[in-house]
């Protein structure tokens, strides 16, 4: 067991403004809570979730403290909204639909069918799925799973897929057109980066507790297991499609560019249930997360929402989605789906109406304001996406980084300018001190932009580190959003114990092995050191048998291109090797060697073999442990 430093208590200025939540919002509303519990069948018996090596990679009991009162170092909001999204076990959403919750970040929904059941979204890990759908059968019976659905392209939806569907089956598994190019692209080409940053996003090696990790928002953390991946056999391509698996009549609603690159929505007629993917869930989402995504559109996010309501609101009599609970009843389900519309669109609409009177990014997050009726909405409120990086997020879609002051234009970077900003505000011991006074004061957000400098500048410094931790844990205990109180946190812990590492890698072999080779040989190419490679010139043929045309691979220039087939773009090789496409793929992820692939015959080589070796030599890994609060 990992001991930290003990966290300290809230300050009364976080302690005062968090007991201030509790007079601004309807907390005796408790229709989420009858929700939340409606159609509970049962939950584990064993709490713990294990990998193969005796693991826990779940938890069930990690949030049992959520059910006393709530304390001032949590914002009353966000620990309401952890408090209904901890609730776990098998729910009946109607007769022949059942979702398993709190097993993971999301759910996963298990439909009925003639034969056996169709899994929606399989979780993160093959552990949590494979034990979600155990306890589906121990209330349902030995159903086999005759089906699998993924709605998007985010790991929390298909990444244990593996626990549901044995090896060697064949079942159909559907998705949206283009889930396989943009879940493996994410995971693969920026996972690195995108995978140390969800450490803070979601803080899944914070300790659970009052100060601590309390939940995501969204859902409680992500689960540390497998994540394995079998590509769709059944593409939907368009709005309107049907489709039948196992005698459940399916209709979709395609909803590209939303909360996914590829997403849909998915109405089941004889059950008059619509379920909304991750389209709309009980918070506003985010349009671009903290651990890092493309932009999210919310205008087309808005106008899919209306579509949805044309489409499906005149029949649906529940909608459930991949997070959170179901909402009942037809009428309730219009205004649900009708203010998450408007939630996106007056985000959108409004931030854009102030870029165009010259206010920033930053300035326009600090003067949104949601409509006072959405805001009395609990499910509109920003435990997953904010108010504040949604808007700048939107102004960073239509015009990017660069806010228009030339003076932003070519700024020193954070340690650069860190030295010179403590210089300038008379040395460390200087800033500190009136950091101090600051902190006092209880001008967190101040503290932690002015010491964050001092840190940049030294990392050594011990109280820099020491105050920008209290500062960063006191903002954390005063987010109601879920990922903002993980990040603070976690910059705290780590600015006091060190790193702490990333608990989940998404580029599984299953992830690895879905990439085309197209996108193999990009994945190398965003590898190659550039500045050390700027005098090579190198170019490999690879003929791969059962392949129409050769693909030839070409370091030039600190560039790395690939181009099948003949042509004036391709170069001359130094090297032909020939070889099927399993062990090309071994080669190039450095799982086999080439020499030993041709002694053993598997592999022909003529040319210069030292040129391939040469071309992987300017290959470099990435770091999937970097500092985010030090330099």
């Amino acid at each position: 067991m990992v001991q930290h430093t003990q966290p300290e208590p809230a300050e009364p200025s976080i302690a005062e403004a968090n007991r201030a939540v509790l007079g601004r919002f309807a907390f005796d509303d408790t229709r989420d809570f009858d929700d939340a519990k409606r159609g509970f069948l049962g939950t584990a018996a064993d709490p713990l979730v294990k990998n193969a090596e005796a693991g826990t990679v779940w938890d069930l009991e990690a949030y049992g403290f959520l059910s006393g009162e709530c304390p001032d170092s949590v914002n009353p909001s966000l620990w309401r909204q952890s408090r209904l999204v901890s609730d776990h076990g098998l729910f009946e959403v109607v007769e022949g639909i059942y979702q398993v919750r709190g097993f993971d970040l999301s759910n996963m929904t298990i439909v009925e069918g003639e034969r056996g059941v169709l899994v929606i979204d399989p979780l993160i890990s093959t552990e949590t799925a494979a034990a979600g759908l155990a306890l589906y059968r121990s209330h349902r019976g030995e159903r086999p799973v005759t089906g699998v659905l993924y709605t998007h392209s985010h790991v929390d939806h298909f990444g244990g897929v593996r626990g549901v569907v044995p090896e060697g089956a064949e079942v159909p598994v559907l998705a949206p057109e283009g889930f396989l190019e943009h879940a493996v692209s994410e995971n693969v080409y920026a996972g690195t980066a995108m995978g140390r940053r969800a450490a803070y996003m979601y803080g899944a090696a914070l300790p659970k507790g009052p100060r601590g990790q309390v939940g995501a928002g969204l859902g409680q953390t992500t689960s540390t297991g497998e994540v394995t991946l079998i590509p769709p056999n059944l593409h939907v391509t368009r709005t309107g499609q049907e489709e039948v698996v196992d005698g459940i009549r399916i209709v979709f609603q395609l909803t590209p560019g939303t909360e996914a690159p590829a997403e849909l929505n998915i109405f089941f007629p004889a059950h008059k249930a619509l379920c909304m993917a991750e389209n709309a869930t009980h918070n506003l989402h985010n349009l671009l997360t903290l651990r890092g995504a493309q932009v999210r559109d919310p205008h087309v996010w808005s106008r899919y929402l209306t579509e949805a309501v044309n489409l499906f609101g005149a029949e649906a009599e529940v909608a459930f989605a991949s997070h959170h609970w179901p909402v009942w009843g037809r009428e309730r389900v219009v205004t649900f789906l009708s203010e998450q519309r408007d939630l996106y669109g007056y985000l959108h609409d409004q931030t854009l109406r102030m870029l165009n009177v010259g206010l920033t990014g930053p300035e326009i997050a600090e003067r949104m304001q949601v409509p006072p009726a959405l805001e009395k909405a609990w499910h509109t409120h920003g435990y997953y996406g904010s108010v504040s990086h949604n808007t700048k997020a939107i102004y960073q879609r239509y015009l990017g980084w660069f806010d228009g002051n030339p003076a932003h234009l070519w700024q020193h970077p954070p340690v650069e300018a860190a030295a010179r900003y403590v210089a300038f505000m008379g040395g460390a011991e200087q800033v500190l001190a009136k950091a101090r006074e600051s902190f006092a004061a209880g001008d967190y957000r101040w503290v932690a932009e002015v010491v964050n400098h001092v840190v940049f500048a030294d990392p050594t410094n011990a109280d820099a580190r020491t105050l920008q931790a209290a500062a960063l844990e006191q903002l954390g205990y005063g987010s109601e959003n879920g990922t903002w109180r993980n990040f603070y946190l976690m910059g705290a812990l780590e600015l006091r114990d060190g790193a702490v590492g990333t608990p989940t890698q998404t580029a599984s072999p299953d992830m690895i092995a879905a990439l085309t080779l197209d996108q193999l040989f990009d994945s190398l190419a965003i590898r190659i050191d550039g500045p050390n490679s700027w005098d090579a010139s190198l170019a490999i043929r690879w003929n791969l048998r059962g392949h129409p045309e050769p693909i030839t691979l070409r370091l030039h220039n600190g560039v790395l291109t690939h181009v099948a087939g003949e042509g004036p773009a391709v170069a001359a090789p130094d090297a032909t090797v020939s070889l099927d496409e399993a062990h090309l793929r071994a080669v190039l992820l450095g799982a086999a060697d080439l020499n030993d692939l041709a002694a053993d015959g598997h592999a022909e080589i003529t040319g210069d073999p030292k040129a391939i070796a040469e071309l992987l030599g300017h290959l470099t890994a990435p770091d999937p442990d970097f500092a985010i609060v030090t330099p």
